[in-house]
């Protein structure tokens, strides 16, 4: 039990640790809207990379071989959900508190369910898991596996989300919000740039 747990949670922060468009939003969106908000969006995400490890222990090579036909087209429709996800970010960053056309609210139900569909749209994570199992780290404890890799993925995005809160408790003025909401949408903005290059 140990070992493949061990082997999973080592996977997970593989994955999870370096901060690309998913742990951005995740900061983001907790500056703006709270912890609650924030945390729910992390636990999609973490959701999603447990689902890709879960595959990736029942499927290995199939999967990655599955996938990768559809990577890019995969690639370029995560970047099209970045520049959608980071205009509405600097469009509601200029809109007043009271303005009838405001965005629905976030709230956490919809922060988890589209961080979880925009994190299964990143097909690297699959592959990644599939290596890591096809190279012996998942065999022999195959639950065990996933289980580590779900906490550890939930443990950094729950960090992200709570850094983000702390973020946005000490920009909590109009000028601050505007300016955080204006970074990530830049940032989002250069990474679908980035995405869309590397397809």
């Amino acid at each position: 039990m140990s070992a493949p747990f061990l082997a999973g949670v080592i996977a997970g922060y593989g994955v999870a640790v370096p901060v690309g468009a998913i742990g951005v939003l995740i900061a983001g969106l907790s500056a703006r809207t709270g912890l609650r908000v924030g945390a729910a969006a992390g636990l999609g995400a973490a959701t999603a990379d447990g689902i890709y490890a879960g595959i990736a222990v029942l499927g290995g090579a199939a999967a990655a071989s599955l996938i990768a036909p559809v990577a890019t087209p995969l690639r370029w429709l995560a970047a099209m959900v970045l520049l959608v996800m980071a205009a509405r970010t600097a469009r509601g960053a200029f809109r007043a508190p009271g303005d009838g056309r405001a965005a629905k609210p976030a709230t956490a139900a919809r922060a988890y369910s589209g961080l979880l569909a925009l994190t299964l749209l990143n097909p690297a994570t699959v592959i990644y898991f599939a290596a890591l199992v096809l190279g012996g780290a998942g065999t022999g404890g195959g639950a065990w596996f996933v289980a580590g890799a779900f906490l550890s993925s939930a443990s950094w995005q729950l960090l992200l989300a709570g850094g983000g809160t702390l973020i946005g408790r000490v920009l909590t003025g109009e000028r601050g919000r505007l300016s955080t909401a204006l970074v990530s949408s830049a940032v989002l903005t250069l990474l679908a740039i980035r995405l869309l290059t590397s397809a």
